[in-house]
């Protein structure tokens, strides 16, 4: 593998993009992530696919998504867009406590995102939601929202943790998937949409209230 850089790239421009413009500039770095997770069950081998997001991280083949996404998956799949091909991918490392994961895929040529600095949001700022909700079947769908919170502390693998709030549309799928400012820079890394405990017992997703991991705690 060749090493990873030790700065990423990022840019400035001082202006502010339209959705269509965001999108544009970013949709070919945003993946889709598929895994095969093989269980045993009653002697019989079943698999299973989960499907989340990602983004390319390094023109090289380096991308990046959640831990949970591919956490105990036997086979994991990228794809990109405008491509059909499905691309095995390596995992790099990972880290269930910031519930990240850098996978590599033999693919050079890649568009990586362009990274900005979540410290620089403030509340109401206009974000992007680019991934692959419900299973892929809504390929690079784009969402926008505003940042709905700042520093929310939520527990994470039995650590408090800070996290960017958003009411943009985030949907099983997105986990994993670039948040990206008006400038088409990354600014989020979406990792859960809120749940909430019913009196049954049962949990049920709350609209409007999703968090992404600030792109100042994931680039280190």
């Amino acid at each position: 593998l060749t090493p990873l850089p030790e700065t990423l790239p990022t840019y400035d421009s001082g202006k502010t993009l339209t959705a269509q413009e965001v999108y544009g500039i970013n949709v070919d770095a945003v993946c889709g992530i598929a895994t095969e997770v093989t269980t045993n069950v009653f002697g019989q081998t079943a698999s299973t696919a989960v499907v989340g997001s990602g983004f390319v991280l390094t023109e090289d083949g380096y991308v990046v998504t959640n831990n949970h996404v591919v956490e105990g998956a036997g086979r994991i799949y990228v794809t990109l867009n405008g491509d059909e091909q499905q691309y095995e991918a390596e995992v790099v490392a990972t880290d269930s406590y910031s519930d990240l994961a850098i996978l590599k895929i033999d693919k050079t040529g890649l568009t990586p995102v362009k990274f900005g600095s979540s410290s620089s949001l403030r509340l109401g700022d206009t974000v992007f939601v680019i991934g692959s909700p419900y299973n892929g079947l809504f390929a690079n769908s784009v969402s926008s929202g505003i940042v709905s919170g700042l520093n929310r502390e939520m527990v994470l693998n039995s650590a408090t943790q800070t996290f960017i709030q958003t009411d943009a549309a985030v949907n099983p799928g997105n986990s994993g998937g670039p948040m990206f400012n008006a400038n088409g820079e990354l600014v989020g890394i979406i990792t859960r949409k809120s749940m909430l405990s019913t009196v049954t017992g049962e949990t049920t997703s709350i609209e409007g209230i999703g968090f992404a991991i600030p792109s100042d705690v994931a680039s280190p």
